[in-house]
């Protein structure tokens, strides 16, 4: 069996940095930082007062009041970036798409956070009188709930569920998106993620497992990859969403091709609930199987989009696993950490990620590490690497590899190029 080739036809971002692509690529060239002081609970008793929020967002833009009840924070994020990726594809046209045969598979690493705090605390508060649940509770906090949403919205009717796994989530996404193409079982999928943690339960949960940059003086300059003196990951929000469509489909109804899906990885670390494996092996199989599925070579790539989340462990196994992999091509490519700029998303870390990598494809431009001072030095890190400190650069991009590894060991890894007819 001949396997399909699959290309990238929309895009769709709900982020720190923008409500939208354009502005969040914007200012992700500009190394801008989405951080900044919690305003969706007070966290002044918290060890962690900031995070990467969404800004501006107003629901009742873009939802009326009955839909909202039964929408988590996270969903609405997941439905925006979708109706922007959908309508950027031209996917609703009902003249060359077959709406049966177009699917959806959409991530959460947690879910309905807000929704679970919020019933849990009326029956902590209440529980004398007995036991008493919206009838949304459910159904807006399950982590699959977003795939059913944009389904619903929409009239697709092909396959449609969502992935978990944790920091890994989108890119299992994405991946799954692209096997089920390339194997026939439908011509486009509007694939992704969303996350909206940033609440007592995520903020404090984080805390305690001293995984947040506890950074509260600097926020803006608090995730700071790869740097001698990070302290943990800042936790981010929003959503991301990409329409991976069958070529020749894409081709047919006249559909802009911003990049060709080359191929994608997974694996495991079978090491530790949350801490990376030290000598980076999950991240060096997953890279390897990445290539493999592809049918590249390392001197292919041209740039990493890193998992990169400046935390003291993490940072030092993912550049490990490059030189592994890499070799002597390790120092020829750029690498950066776009969570530097926009926190670290979670179960959409991987979607916003990916979206970054095809624009980067896209327009020749990699975007920043920021926050790195000279002399803030890790002696575990290889400054020979190209990090792409603070300042974004111009180069001609042909491929580029995306890195996600999340709490379970699970890694995912997706491969990106320049589509060439």
């Amino acid at each position: 069996m001949e396997l399909k080739r699959v290309v990238i036809t929309g895009l769709g971002a709900l982020s720190p940095l923008g409500n939208n692509v354009a502005d969040t690529w914007k200012a992700a060239v500009e190394g801008k930082s989405g951080a900044g002081p919690i305003t969706h609970f007070d966290a002044t008793l918290f060890k962690t007062q900031f995070a990467c929020e969404v800004k501006d967002f107003k629901p009742e833009e873009h939802f009326d009041r009955k839909k909202l009840r039964q929408l988590d924070l996270y969903a609405q994020y997941a439905l925006v970036a979708a109706q922007e990726a959908i309508d950027d594809a031209k996917l609703d046209s009902e003249e060359g798409v077959d709406k049966n045969r177009v699917g959806v598979v959409f991530a959460a690493g947690i879910g309905g956070l807000h929704t679970f705090e919020e019933e849990a605390g009326y029956y902590a508060i209440n529980a004398d009188k007995g036991p008493k649940y919206n009838p949304f509770f459910i159904p807006k906090m399950i982590a699959d709930i977003a795939a059913g949403h944009i389904s619903i919205d929409h009239g697709f009717h092909g396959p449609n569920f969502g992935t978990v796994s944790a920091c890994a989530s989108s890119n299992n996404a994405l991946v799954d998106a692209f096997n089920l193409i390339r194997l026939g079982h439908a011509d486009a999928i509007v694939a992704g993620g969303a996350e909206a943690a940033i609440f007592p339960a995520g903020v404090g949960g984080f805390n305690s497992m001293k995984a947040l940059s506890t950074r509260n003086d600097d926020p803006a300059g608090a995730s700071r990859p790869f740097s001698g003196s990070r302290d943990g990951f800042v936790i981010g929000e929003g959503a991301a969403a990409l329409v991976l469509e069958e070529l020749e489909h894409a081709k047919a109804r006249g559909a802009k091709i911003y990049a060709e899906v080359a191929g994608g990885g997974l694996s495991a670390d079978a090491y530790h609930i949350t801490a990376t494996h030290p000598e980076g092996l999950g991240a060096r199989l997953v890279m390897e199987n990445a290539l493999r599925d592809a049918g590249m070579k390392p001197e292919d790539i041209d740039y990493i989009n890193l998992h990169g989340t400046s935390t003291p462990v993490g940072d030092i196994s993912e550049a490990k696993a490059i030189k592994q992999v890499f070799g002597d091509h390790a120092y020829k490519m750029n690498l950066s950490s776009t969570k530097s700029m926009t926190g670290h998303l979670l179960g959409a870390a991987g979607a916003i990620e990916a979206l970054f990598s095809v624009k980067a494809i896209e327009e020749g431009i990699v975007p920043p590490t920021i926050n790195h001072v000279d002399g803030d030095n890790d002696p575990e890190v290889d400054y020979d690497l190209n990090f792409t400190f603070n300042k974004a650069v111009k180069r001609d991009i042909n491929a580029v590899l995306s890195n996600t590894f999340g709490f379970g060991g699970h890694n995912a890894c997706i491969i990106l190029k320049k589509y060439k007819d």
